[in-house]
């Protein structure tokens, strides 16, 4: 390994519902010190507590990490944190690389990745899929996009956090294949939706009927869990994975086909369910709520 990419300490920037519990697995199984920050305290004050080193700015956890984790709402809040005023790039930086672990932009993460290459920095992402306790548990799946050597230096470091760490390409394509995957499964969950209140107005109890599909071919992680947990039960909470985000992905995915002269009718038909139901008041619960939109048309006609 060249001596500028050593890795001796790491950062983590965003302790957010996915973001804590990964850092926390990375805490605790690098070995390495760990520089975590967050706008809100409580999340750095529990990872303090397990062994990281809180710290009150990103400036911060760049002067003392070789390599930073985001874990952020969308490439807006990740080219922040890298280029703004108070954000990576203005750190007296002891960094070098930079994982992006959300879920973002395809032509943002590449160009942010130009960006921060002319600057000394390596961009690589690495958004992740599974639910929450996945993140808990250091089972998620990791997508990651960058050089053969980039993956190589980072992937000890995920495989801390995901049970799955697959290198699917150059700068940007752990991105495309993270966007197409959230993209199959909001389409599976709207379609499990109409089946249920169609199956449900034809007098079949609903758990029965995803039973009985769990059995057969139309069996998928997205019967069982959104399905099987939500749909049946009609159970929306927020804080899991709001409608708004699943808006987010699904819009990122349309960008990617119209870029690719790909006319996606069924996504844009999910996504346009998704934005009802965000403007029906579940922006914030999880987004299987979109099922209450297809029975209150089945109620209106």
């Amino acid at each position: 390994m060249e001596m500028s990419k050593r890795i001796e300490t790491l950062g983590f920037v965003g302790l957010g519902v996915m973001g804590e519990p990964m850092c926390l697995n990375l805490t605790k199984k690098s070995r390495m010190p760990v520089y975590a920050t967050d706008a809100r305290p409580d999340p750095r004050n529990r990872l303090g507590e397990a062994g990281a080193k809180p710290c009150a700015s990103i400036v911060e956890v760049a002067e003392n990490a070789d390599v930073i984790f985001l874990s952020l709402p969308s490439i807006a809040e990740v080219a922040e944190v890298c280029l703004g005023k108070e954000g990576i790039l203005a750190a007296n930086r002891r960094t070098h690389t930079v994982v992006d672990m959300s879920t973002s932009s395809v032509k943002g993460t590449r160009d942010l990745a130009d960006k921060l290459r002319k600057e000394g920095l390596t961009l690589i992402d690495a958004p992740v899929a599974r639910m929450r306790q996945a993140a808990w548990d250091g089972t998620l799946s990791i997508m990651v996009g960058g050089s053969t050597e980039d993956f190589d230096l980072v992937r000890p470091f995920l495989s801390h956090m995901g049970s799955d760490v697959t290198h699917c390409g150059g700068t940007g394509s752990g991105q495309v294949v993270k966007i197409l995957n959230n993209m199959v499964v909001f389409m599976t969950v709207n379609a499990l939706a109409e089946a249920l209140a169609i199956g449900r107005r034809a007098g079949v109890d609903g758990a029965l009927l995803f039973d009985v599909m769990s059995k057969g071919s139309a069996d998928s992680f997205a019967l069982r869990t959104p399905g099987l947990k939500a749909l049946v039960p009609g159970n929306f909470p927020e804080n899991t994975f709001p409608t708004d985000y699943a808006i987010k992905d699904i819009k990122l995915a349309l960008e990617l086909a119209e870029q690719g002269g790909i006319d996606a009718a069924s996504a844009a038909l999910t996504y346009d369910l998704l934005q009802k139901t965000s403007a029906a008041g579940y922006a914030q619960n999880y987004y299987p709520a979109m099922i209450n939109l297809i029975e209150a048309d089945r109620r209106s006609h």
